[in-house]
């Protein structure tokens, strides 16, 4: 595979599973150096950076929940440090939290995690890995296609948060765009993982919206990923790349 992103680093919030950790592998094999965060799952982060090293690359695993400010700062400026720049940030970590606006069992407390999560730890990792970025750094923020379209109850503090980072992707590329920083986001689609396996009863209705008539895998967004971080997409900033296999078309 052709290293485009040889002795660079990236930074990948929530990197330890599922499309976090595709992405991770995805820079990895391109022989970028890794920094991936984690929450809870400290096993699979240790096995991942055992697996990332193998392709002749750094690797660290930094623990800090996304939800609070402090602990994402101190996260940015140990990678910031440890590897004097940060070349490019992936923004993947978030969660769901479900609920009608009318259920009188909504949780309150986890819809204000998710916000804080999903938007807030955005906002604030952006913020500190900036002063690290040099001209021609890379952001990229993973979003939902519910940020543009829910087809379900129940989801709109989830969608909210992610229509969120579509104004947030919108502004900061004007923000950035004079220090030749590009910012933009990745929608995906229905992607299987252990969080939306693509084998229950749910998944098979999905697949019946979706124009390929599958999931999508997590390797198939690290490489949308991987292409917003080269340099062919040096002239792309402020934009969204959808990657659901035709289930908003």
């Amino acid at each position: 595979m052709e290293k485009r992103f040889q002795d660079k680093v990236a930074l990948i919030t929530g990197g330890s599973r599922g499309i976090g950790a595709a992405i991770a592998k995805r820079f990895a094999k391109e022989g970028c150096h890794v920094a991936i965060s984690f929450a809870e799952s400290k096993d699979k982060a240790t096995s991942l950076v055992k697996s990332l090293e193998n392709e002749g690359i750094q690797a660290i695993a930094l623990q800090a929940d996304q939800a609070i400010s402090s602990q994402v700062e101190k996260l940015v400026q140990k990678v910031g440090e440890h590897f004097g720049r940060i070349d490019i940030l992936v923004n993947n970590a978030g969660i769901y939290i479900g609920g009608a606006i009318d259920d009188i069992h909504l949780d309150i407390d986890g819809i204000t995690r998710q916000m804080a999560v999903n938007v807030g730890g955005v906002f604030t990792a952006t913020r500190a890995a900036i002063p690290f970025m040099k001209e021609g750094g890379r952001i990229i923020i993973i979003g939902s296609i519910n940020g543009e379209r829910l087809t379900a109850s129940g989801g709109a503090d989830y969608a909210a948060t992610k229509a969120a980072l579509v104004g947030y992707t919108h502004g900061w590329a004007r923000d950035l765009g004079s220090k030749n920083i590009t910012v933009n986001l990745v929608q995906p689609g229905p992607i299987d993982t252990d969080m939306n396996p693509d084998n229950t009863e749910y998944a098979e209705n999905v697949k019946k919206s979706v124009a390929l008539g599958r999931y999508g895998k997590p390797e198939e967004i690290a490489s949308a990923v991987a292409f917003l971080a080269s340099q062919e997409a040096s002239y792309i900033t402020g934009t969204t790349l959808t990657v659901d296999g035709g289930f908003l078309a």
